[in-house]
């Protein structure tokens, strides 16, 4: 039995040895037993700390969650203008690239989102958390008349996680015609030309 002080270490690293497998097998082949082996443990080993396959597979999305909307949600906070807020929104909720492995995890995840009520929920979470960051940039730029949105606010919060998603989909495929900078930019430009201007 592990120490107490080893409970999130371990756990850390059985979350990281999931998306390893995933990466490797896709979400919907991987095992208990796969992760395991990349962890460097026994099957019973990852047993002690998760219950099933299912409930890894959650901590791992949660972990998404904290990676895409808590991390960012904090460098926002750390900005004054909501011009250099929406500006790092944008450039922090896109993948870091085609390996990004727990990009790729959360877009199984959507996929698989209509076989599992669980998923489901865990899937609107994370697009609620996203439409937030990007509803409360607008409101305190448009209140405090840094922006001129042309269209609902709410409307632009909603087409900037569609194009987030949609970016950060083809970037995860290997897309060699969808860059991280390309799909910034062009997100950048699709907010200044609604009224919305990043810097």
């Amino acid at each position: 039995m592990a120490r107490p002080s080893n409970q999130k270490e371990r756990r850390e690293k059985l979350v990281a040895a999931a998306l390893d497998a995933a990466s490797e097998r896709g979400l919907r082949s991987i095992s208990m037993t796969d992760v395991a082996a990349k962890a460097g443990l026994t099957r019973g080993a990852v047993l002690y700390y998760y219950e099933d396959l299912d409930e890894l597979l959650v901590e791992a999305h949660r972990a998404g969650i904290a990676r895409f909307c808590d991390a960012r949600d904090a460098i926002v906070a750390g900005l004054p203008a909501p011009a250099g807020q929406l500006a790092a929104a944008i450039r922090h909720g896109l993948p870091s690239g085609p390996d990004d492995a727990l990009m790729r995890l959360l877009y199984e995840f959507d996929v698989l989102a209509g076989n599992s009520t669980l998923h489901h929920e865990l899937v609107e979470t994370m697009y609620r958390r996203q439409l937030q960051t990007y509803l409360g940039i607008l409101e305190r730029g448009t209140v405090g008349g840094d922006f001129a949105v042309r269209i609902p606010v709410a409307s632009l919060a909603m087409n900037l996680v569609a194009l987030e998603d949609a970016y950060g989909l083809h970037i995860t495929a290997g897309n060699s015609l969808i860059t991280v900078a390309s799909a910034e930019q062009a997100m950048r430009e699709a907010a200044e030309a609604l009224g919305a201007a990043p810097s």
